[in-house]
């Protein structure tokens, strides 16, 4: 009961999001815009706080960032063998590896502060530091020939990604023992505090429910992979590398979550299928909605 209580709000708000964006309640330009002020503003404050308020030991910080490593290049590479054995096309294959390997840390993040309070928000906050990169520079080799020009590319992209540079500035400011002066944490807490919701609207509204029909058989495998397969080799990890129950929890869901509403942009970007990752995405996230509470009390 307390898991259908913690998402009921986020679900909610997905919804929401979803028929503000069907009755055209709202004009498209509000969506752009307010995915444009989350992604440089919002987000990267709430990610700041977070991480500059954390109080982790770092032997339990290096060893959930172990287990998402090494999470992350296990399916990539068991996916790559599928690709070569089955000549999956590059379109398609950029598709897949996003699917299984980048994550919605609007929902994440939303799960974490509701499941794991605000440790688990610190905890989601470390991990976003370093899974971010991860998965940006593994997606993009996925739809390219491992072109040195584009992998530059990719690399100064992401040094100049607004959530990363939100965690490495949170991570300055938490080991140089300073405070905010007052009334700045405030502000900040007010702006932070509009982040999650505005972005659960936004992944409401970027569900394209007419792609699903595309091609159940893979969008069903896929599903079936992201949402149990993951979670399944984030606890097996996480047992391995001895974390607590708590430690694992987190990587549970972190691995659970389903594919980020970017990706579509992406593939788009790389000429990928388009359409395919359209599907996968609203399918993820409305099956994430469906089998999480079940997942939960399995891990339990």
């Amino acid at each position: 009961m307390n898991i259908v209580v913690a998402l009921f709000p986020l679900v909610a708000l997905i919804a929401m999001g979803y028929v503000l964006k069907y009755t055209q309640f709202v004009q498209d330009e509000f969506w752009a815009n307010s995915e444009k002020l989350n992604y440089y503003v919002l987000f990267p404050v709430l990610l700041f706080l977070n991480v500059s308020a954390v109080q982790l030991d770092m032997n339990t910080v290096s060893r959930m960032l172990t287990v998402l490593v090494a999470g992350t290049c296990l399916i990539s590479i068991v996916l790559w063998g599928i690709k070569q054995f089955m000549h999956i096309p590059v379109q398609r294959f950029g598709v897949y590896i996003q699917s299984h390997i980048r994550f919605n840390t609007y929902i994440g993040l939303s799960l974490m502060g509701a499941l794991f309070g605000s440790t688990g928000m610190q905890m989601f906050a470390m991990l976003i530091a370093v899974a971010v990169p991860l998965v940006n520079i593994i997606s993009v080799l996925a739809f390219s020939n491992l072109s040195v020009k584009q992998l530059r590319q990719t690399c100064q992209s992401i040094a100049k990604n607004p959530l990363i540079l939100g965690c490495v500035a949170g991570v300055l400011f938490n080991l140089s023992g300073l405070s905010l002066f007052k009334g700045l944490p405030e502000l900040l807490k007010i702006l932070a505090a509009m982040s999650l919701p505005l972005g659960l609207l936004s992944v409401g509204a970027a569900l394209q429910f007419q792609q699903m029909r595309a091609d159940l058989r893979r969008l069903s495998l896929n599903t079936i992979g992201r949402l149990m397969l993951m979670p399944c080799i984030a606890y097996l990890l996480s047992t391995w590398m001895g974390l607590t129950d708590f430690e694992r929890m987190i990587l549970v869901v972190f691995f659970a979550l389903p594919t980020a509403s970017s990706s579509y942009i992406l593939t788009r970007y790389y000429q990928g299928d388009s359409q395919l990752m359209a599907a996968i995405i609203s399918v993820q996230t409305i099956g994430f909605g469906l089998m999480f509470p079940l997942l939960i009390l399995t891990m339990h």
